[in-house]
């Protein structure tokens, strides 16, 4: 049994979600928009906190729909067809009510192109043509309350590399959650910060360099702001999407930790695979798995520690297709 699962066994990992994408019909027209892979595969890790605030403002089912609609240059959502009857203040007060439940959590899926629960690309509604570079109202400030919480779209879920970087988010807040809960210490901050220090290096070079000296300089006294100060950066750097390169650039330096130990041979096998994975002929588990082997014959307490080389359960099989 993984590090990663351990954890989870005791209690799945809280994520709020759209309720249409778990196949309540809380949409419009009385349907929903239920995702298997939402329900399934990531229901097995997941605790799914169902939420919609549309529902939450009083709008029926069914319902007239809505939409941004700009006026003045405000965005606003309307009703289609009315838009004196305007939500925009319904919907924003509403995700502020669900603060004391949110800030539990350790990430969102949100529906995509809803004007109440839109992330990114919603349509924005005039006098002439939709433009697709509006954010759902309850979307919007729930991502404004939460700027740290990982947030996704079902849509994006589809594309590997999106999806990877989502669930490795929703992890590493699990884990500080835990610490949060367990009472924040300077050590609790330090040991954090060198158990993620591979995968930082893999996303975001400048956000690994500003975070060390955070963490070497927090003391009892600048522990508060400088927990929130890591947190807000350190979940802003894994949203920097890793690429095969950088992901090099952290195996060769975690095969410095075997320069010793390892003969020609394996020397060898591991630069061949480091490579093939470069070209894009081998997905990420590979070379990891060949380290991790080399590594249990070699063992390095960082490495053993650091959550590059376990970062969820393996039944995810995410880093596969990497």
């Amino acid at each position: 049994m993984s590090q990663e699962e351990t954890e989870v066994s005791s209690g799945k990992i809280p994520v709020g979600v759209s309720s249409c994408l778990l196949g309540e019909r809380v949409r419009y027209d009385g349907g929903h928009k239920g995702h298997s892979f939402i329900t399934r595969t990531l229901g097995e890790y997941f605790e799914f906190q169902a939420f919609c605030p549309e529902l939450a403002i009083g709008l029926g089912i069914p319902r007239k729909p809505i939409r941004l609609w700009r006026a003045d240059k405000q965005i606003r959502c309307v009703q289609i067809g009315d838009t004196s009857k305007d939500y925009t203040e319904a919907l924003s007060e509403c995700a502020d009510e669900q603060r004391h439940w949110q800030e539990k959590l350790c990430g969102y899926i949100l529906k995509k192109d809803s004007p109440s629960c839109g992330m990114e690309r919603v349509k924005i509604w005039d006098e002439t043509m939709p433009v697709r570079e509006g954010v759902g109202i309850y979307a919007g400030r729930l991502m404004e309350n939460f700027p740290y919480l990982p947030v996704e779209e079902e849509g994006r879920l589809g594309d590997a590399v999106l999806r990877e970087n989502f669930i490795q988010r929703v992890f590493a807040m699990r884990r500080w959650h835990k610490l949060a809960d367990a009472g924040m210490t300077v050590g609790g901050l330090v040991d954090f910060h060198a158990r993620h220090k591979l995968i930082l290096m893999s996303h975001d070079q400048l956000a690994y360099r500003r975070l060390g000296p955070l963490v070497a300089e927090t003391n009892k006294d600048n522990l508060a702001d400088n927990a929130r100060r890591y947190l807000v950066e350190f979940m802003s750097a894994l949203k920097t999407r890793a690429t095969r390169n950088s992901h090099v650039n952290v195996l060769q330096h975690i095969q410095g930790y075997l320069k010793n130990y390892l003969d020609t041979q394996d020397k060898q096998e591991l630069v061949k695979t480091l490579e093939k994975y470069r070209k894009g002929q081998l997905p990420l588990i590979v070379p990891i798995t060949l380290l991790n082997h080399f590594f249990r014959k070699h063992p390095d307490k960082y490495i053993e520690r650091s959550y590059y080389m376990n970062p969820y359960p393996e039944e995810l099989c995410l880093q596969n297709v990497i």
